[in-house]
């Protein structure tokens, strides 16, 4: 029932509803399987709340911020057994020199680990920011129903009453009675009047604060005249990025499909075309030309910081649900982020509202959810993992994959009217995996297209994604929900690797002789009429298969918890 309309009005009242229409859109929701509405925990027990968090196939992916907490290599082979499946760098913070050194040691403590680590490249974006003070002050102390000014003269050294802003155009962008807000929310200024010719907008101070110099500032439902891509993101995007091969770029502050258009061009012309886009929704004009930015991007990003300083903070769930709904039907890997487990910055263990949090973000669909500054600066990092983990598998083993397979096929077939044939040969491995009760989905692809599909289905087991691109492997196996990638030679001797595959699973635990496996076979080296899917079956392992054979490997198994 969320749109991006939801709420403008203040009216909840469904009531005008016939019993039918409510059939209707029960069957097209996603977190919904039965032709009538359900009430939310049908599937939950005195037992499942009793029983051991069971964290060996967890299928939402865990995106780790490197820092000064975590970067050293005995550190990040913590955070890979913990379960960190991304390795996020931060490029608000430091410069090439040091993320290149500890680019290094992540792809070192991947190896020593045989783990798929993915790199994410999070751009700065544009921003604005309030000025410098005079006299020298570090801070200056704002007292509530004073009136400031702020003026676009970046060069004027601030006080208590005037105060500099890094945009030009500020005068022309706000109106009186609009809000502006500095320092992530901590000063909250109202705007009375505006001099377009002075660059000047008088604000009254709605609290008392104590800020200091270059605060960033928000401009709640103003759409601003700045590039989406900066100088310097550019220069991060082309002289790391690109040079250091890394999976993801995430691009900060994405306001319509054509910021996607010019940074996919900017990629192509410099060798990146491989690289993945993620586009970070934090505005209300990103919201608003959602669905031109989700068919255009390769993923989303929920960005709920800078997203709770644009809408007001009632409506950023909505806005979460909103978005993965969208991205879950469009079958694009969308990523929750900020402030999960914000207090595990400090403490060792979390809020029940974090966990709250997190799990919700599961239940709503999300692929992979992100730690920020609990790993980049907390001493708690590998338990800040940890945790995410263990609710993380405590939401999933809560739902019921049958019902929210049939909820997604039925979703799409009413939103599109049918699907493409990829799609298609997807959505029919997962349906056979449920009716077989098989123990795993292996997927042979060259561009990870084909899992990526069956992902977007939401298998209750555990998806393998064969695949000769390193490149590959780690972005499927770092943000498509339910997927172990592996790296192989080749997937011309498709019988060697599913016999590698049984031996591997069987190996780890992750099925047993006897059990049933689904293969679903894209468009390989070429041959565009080689779709298929059938059913094996997984027999005991041969002797001398102790150790498996597939190479590369990303275990089905993440460390247990002690």
């Amino acid at each position: 029932y969320i749109s991006l309309d939801t709420g403008s009005n203040g009216d909840t009242n469904h009531n005008n509803n016939t019993y039918q229409q409510l059939q209707q859109q029960a069957t097209m929701s996603v977190s919904q399987g039965s032709d009538i509405p359900l009430l939310a925990g049908g599937y939950i027990s005195l037992d499942t709340v009793k029983a051991q968090t069971e964290t060996k196939l967890r299928r939402t992916k865990i995106i780790c911020t490197i820092g000064p907490a975590c970067w050293d290599v005995p550190q990040l082979e913590t955070l890979i057994e913990a379960g960190m499946n991304v390795a996020r760098f931060n490029f608000s913070h430091g410069d090439h020199a040091g993320h290149g050194a500890v680019l290094e040691r992540v792809r070192q403590a991947a190896l020593n680990k045989q783990r798929n680590v993915a790199i994410l490249l999070d751009t700065k974006g544009p921003e604005i920011r309030s000025g410098f003070f005079a006299d020298g002050a570090k801070k200056i102390d704002l007292q509530k129903g004073a009136t400031i000014v702020l003026t676009s003269d970046y060069h004027f050294k601030g006080n208590a009453q005037k105060l500099a802003c890094s945009y030009a155009a500020l005068a022309t962008s706000v109106q009186s009675g609009q809000q502006i807000l500095v320092a992530d929310g901590s000063l909250v200024l109202t705007v009375l009047a505006t001099d377009e010719a002075a660059g000047e907008v008088s604000c009254r101070i709605e609290n008392n604060a104590s800020i200091g110099e270059r605060k960033n500032m928000n401009l709640p439902g103003v759409e601003v005249d700045l590039p989406t891509f900066t100088e310097k993101d550019v220069n991060d995007i082309v002289n790391f990025g690109i040079k250091n091969k890394v999976d993801f770029i995430a691009a900060s502050f994405v306001r319509k499909a054509s910021d996607v258009t010019n940074l996919r061009q900017l990629l192509s012309e410099h060798g990146g075309q491989d690289i993945k886009i993620i586009c970070k929704i934090e505005n209300q004009e990103g919201m608003n030309n959602y669905d031109a930015i989700l068919q255009a991007t390769d993923g989303i990003m929920v960005a709920r910081g800078d997203l709770g300083m644009e809408i007001p903070p009632q409506k950023v769930f909505l806005a979460q649900k909103l978005m993965i709904r969208e991205a879950n039907l469009a079958g694009k890997p969308v990523i929750t982020a900020t402030q999960m487990l914000e207090s595990m910055i400090q403490n060792p263990r979390p809020t029940r509202a974090e966990c709250s949090d997190v799990a919700n973000a599961v239940l709503d669909g999300t692929d992979c959810v992100m730690l920020s500054g609990e790993t980049a600066n907390g001493p708690y990092f590998e338990q800040a993992v940890r945790v995410m983990a263990r609710t993380c598998c405590e939401a999933e083993n809560s739902r019921n994959y049958s019902a929210l397979f049939m909820a997604v096929r039925t979703s799409i077939l009413a939103r599109f009217g049918r699907m493409s044939a990829t799609e298609s040969l997807a959505s029919s491995a997962v349906k056979t995996a449920i009716d077989v009760n098989a123990s795993l989905i292996v997927v042979l692809s060259e561009s990870g297209k084909t899992a990526r599909y069956v992902a977007k289905f939401q298998p209750g087991c555990p998806v393998v994604c064969l695949t000769p691109s390193e490149i590959v492997a780690r972005q499927a196996g770092g943000y498509f929900r339910s997927v172990h990638a592996y790296k192989v030679d080749s997937l011309n001797d498709e019988a060697s690797l599913i016999d590698e595959t049984k031996i591997e699973a069987v190996r780890v635990g992750v099925a047993q002789p006897g059990d049933l496996m689904v293969i679903v076979s894209g468009m390989l080296y070429g041959k565009t009429s080689n779709n298929q899917v059938r059913v094996e079956g997984i027999g005991a392992l041969p002797d001398g298969a102790s150790e498996g054979g597939l190479k590369r490997l990303v275990s089905f198994v993440y460390q247990a918890d002690e």
